[in-house]
């Protein structure tokens, strides 16, 4: 069955949890006040790409991940996937949700029954799954389908969670920090298992991930959540684009700094390194040379890291 790739768009979004009581163990009531999961989220997941969802822990990530895979509906705001030019609310519509594989780090598995239970759910579940290359990453990560997952280790749970979403191949793949328990030789072979498929097999995948330095050369498009908000999202190659580091004299890579959005400074002496938001100028990258200060790129989790600190410092101090 051919399937386009799915598209995936949030507007004005908000998800929020309502207050709710608990009995504490002297007997009495405790009021839990609900929380703010995603706050006026906008942003597009492009048909055909591969997506990275970042954000610190609590963010909302996996909340918004299950917006888009029907799996609760917001509070306020709209939620559309499906092909593209043909985006439908995702929740309770089967015609949509069948295209969407939502590949958790806890696993959505039959825990009790062999590997292979699990597996022939989702052969049968899933339009587009191929069977022989589920057989081929069941060999490549050393899955045994005879076991059951709860008796299997936390790296090949996850590497079982890699295998349904790679051989699912949904219109709409999302993998929501499958790596964990991963070791490094297993998420390199996941990592070059979805690069080779989906080169062959195009569709639209989302990636969350905390390992930003290991999974970057994945990325086309970049989504960044922080504290319920969407901060950025765009292709990688302009986020890639977005910090300039600065290195020298204290005063010289001041005087450079000036007029830009200061994102991280260290110093060290007289000597400072700082980073910068945007590229700078002509006529400024003649002055640093003059100047003998170093311009240098930024690598995207340390730009990741700087945006979303500096996001949260000034929430701190409104």
């Amino acid at each position: 069955m051919s399937l386009d790739p799915f598209g995936a768009r949030l507007d004005d979004v908000a998800v929020r949890y309502s207050t709710s009581w608990r009995v504490t163990q002297q007997g009495t009531f405790s009021k839990a006040t609900g929380g703010i999961a995603l706050d006026g989220a906008t942003s597009l997941f492009p048909a055909g790409a591969i997506t990275g969802l970042l954000g610190r822990n609590g963010a909302g990530k996996t909340t918004l991940l299950s917006l888009l895979a029907g799996f609760r509906r917001p509070t306020a705001g709209t939620v559309r996937v499906g092909p593209e030019g043909s985006e439908q609310d995702p929740f309770e519509n089967p015609a949509i949700v069948s295209g969407v594989q939502l590949v958790r780090e806890a696993g959505d598995v039959l825990t009790d029954e062999k590997v292979s239970a699990t597996l022939k759910h989702y052969a049968a579940a899933r339009p587009r799954w191929d069977s022989d290359y589920a057989d081929r990453l069941l060999d490549l990560f050393e899955l045994d389908v005879r076991k059951t997952p709860s008796a299997l280790s936390r790296g090949k749970r996850s590497a079982l969670g890699a295998t349904i979403g790679l051989a699912a191949r949904a219109p709409l793949t999302i993998f929501d920090e499958v790596y964990l328990g991963m070791d490094a030789p297993t998420r390199y072979a996941f990592y070059d298992e979805l690069l080779k498929d989906y080169a062959e097999h195009p569709r639209t995948i989302i990636l969350s991930s905390h390992l930003v330095e290991e999974s970057e050369r994945l990325f086309e498009h970049v989504v960044v959540v922080d504290r319920g908000r969407i901060l950025l999202a765009e292709p990688a190659d302009d986020m890639r684009g977005r910090g300039t580091s600065l290195t020298g004299n204290a005063d010289a890579v001041a005087r450079l700094a000036a007029g830009h959005r200061l994102l991280h400074r260290q110093e060290l002496g007289p000597t400072a390194m700082v980073t910068v938001e945007g590229p700078l100028t002509d006529e400024e990258a003649a002055e640093a040379a003059d100047s003998g200060v170093a311009i240098g790129s930024v690598p995207l989790q340390d730009l990741f890291v700087h945006l979303t600190s500096t996001t949260a410092r000034k929430e701190s101090e409104r």
